[in-house]
């Protein structure tokens, strides 16, 4: 128990440098043993390849970010201006007189390309700064959230957005705000009232995800209107998380690109980073035949992940499980491209694998002209992208229909 004014000598201490990457990171205890049990063993220890977290860069700037964050919204709870706002916001609930006494903290977004992990650095960032799930103080007594984590709804739904908002805190607090709301049938202007009364008591930080539902919709504008008279309210911070088709939302508006200064983030690139964490996948092995990685392997794996460690990730799990299944029981690149051919189909358009940082593990020696049957003429030729359309279509191994109509050198990796 504490006063509410002293309430952020609660939160631990910020980490940074190696202590900081060292407490981020996750990872899973392996027995080796393993690979001798049943099919059925392996296949569901597999999936500790999921639980697999090593930080990076981006993981480091978001722990900052939403640290910083919280402890500018927890300095405001328990002041004098605090409690004007709190009777300002009860008249906003009654009489629908609307005034931000306190002024906002600040809003941000944390923008990436989806599958890079930025909400596994977002979850690990909160699980440290709130050691504790709830904060109690005693002068005056109250209960606060650190951190309510809600999703943007799919068609931008203000109102959705507040009840969901009460309904977090009630998880958590055992409270009943979104059951008398529901009771009392609020509107959206009086919701915000009460949002904002229950986020300047209970709440450290609000996240919001899938922002980008903002974009395709009517209703966008209104919502991101409704989360700024909320800041404005209550005085805590709110991070709007989301893919890059947000950023053409946010530019469109002087207004709406003020209140998404943030952190941008794209795929990675072949760097040092993605190597180790290559390397600290492939030691997650389940099959009865252990194999080493390859600068060829992990050169095969940037290719075909476009730099994504989430497609990393499922391309190695599917690789094992596919390899158990079949009894081959070796992780190789045989294995790694039947995943990507059987497994990850509809990612085959976003994903360009002739794009290689160095060398590729195969290359076309020369581009000929085709023919499909004897009595074709010299128009009639089959380009290597109508091949690989051919191949995708018919699920043909892209391999063999090249070599069996253009002339191909493998290079053994």
């Amino acid at each position: 128990m504490t006063n509410l004014s002293d309430i952020i000598n609660v939160l631990p201490r910020m980490k940074s440098g190696d202590s900081l990457m060292s407490a981020l990171e996750v990872l899973p205890g392996y027995n080796r043993e393993i690979r001798n049990s049943d099919a059925s063993v392996k296949l569901m220890a597999l999936s500790d390849l999921y639980k697999v977290y090593i930080p990076s860069q981006m993981s480091l700037e978001i722990y900052s970010k939403l640290y910083l964050a919280l402890l500018r919204s927890m300095q405001k709870k328990g002041t004098k201006l605090a409690v004007r706002q709190q009777n300002q916001n009860y008249r906003a609930i009654m009489q629908q007189e609307y005034s931000g006494i306190m002024g906002g903290s600040d809003s941000f977004t944390i923008i990436g390309t989806s599958g890079i992990g930025k909400s596994s650095a977002i979850s690990r960032a909160i699980n440290l700064i709130t050691e504790n799930r709830v904060i109690e103080a005693n002068n005056p007594y109250t209960n606060v959230v650190p951190c309510v984590i809600v999703q943007c709804p799919f068609d931008s739904s203000v109102k959705g957005l507040l009840l969901e908002v009460l309904r977090k805190v009630d998880e958590v607090l055992d409270s009943k705000y979104y059951q008398n709301a529901l009771r009392a049938r609020a509107t959206t202007d009086m919701l915000i009232g009460s949002v904002s009364q229950v986020a300047l008591n209970h709440i450290g930080m609000l996240v919001v995800d899938e922002i980008q539902n903002v974009a395709n919709s009517k209703n966008g504008k209104s919502l991101i209107g409704a989360l700024t008279q909320l800041i404005n309210n209550s005085g805590i911070s709110i991070c709007m998380v989301g893919t890059p088709e947000s950023n053409k939302f946010f530019e469109s508006a002087i207004q709406l690109a003020r209140r998404s200064v943030g952190l941008q983030y794209t795929s990675m690139s072949y760097d040092k980073y993605f190597q180790e964490f290559c390397k600290v996948m492939f030691k997650y092995q389940y099959v009865q035949k252990r194999t080493e990685i390859t600068d060829g392997i992990i050169e095969w794996l940037y290719e075909h992940s476009a730099g994504i460690t989430s497609v990393v990730v499922a391309l190695i799990h599917d690789a094992q499980e596919i390899a158990i299944l079949n009894s081959k029981e070796i992780l190789s690149l045989e294995s790694l491209n039947e995943a990507y051919q059987q497994r990850l189909s509809l990612l085959h358009g976003y994903i360009q694998p002739s794009i290689s940082p160095g060398k590729q593990t195969s290359k076309i020696k020369k581009k000929a002209p085709v023919h499909t049957a004897e009595n074709e003429t010299s128009d009639d030729r089959i380009s290597i992208a109508d091949l690989v359309a051919k191949a995708k279509y018919e699920s043909i191994d892209i391999v063999q229909l090249l070599k069996s109509n253009i002339p191909v050198v493998e290079v053994a990796v």
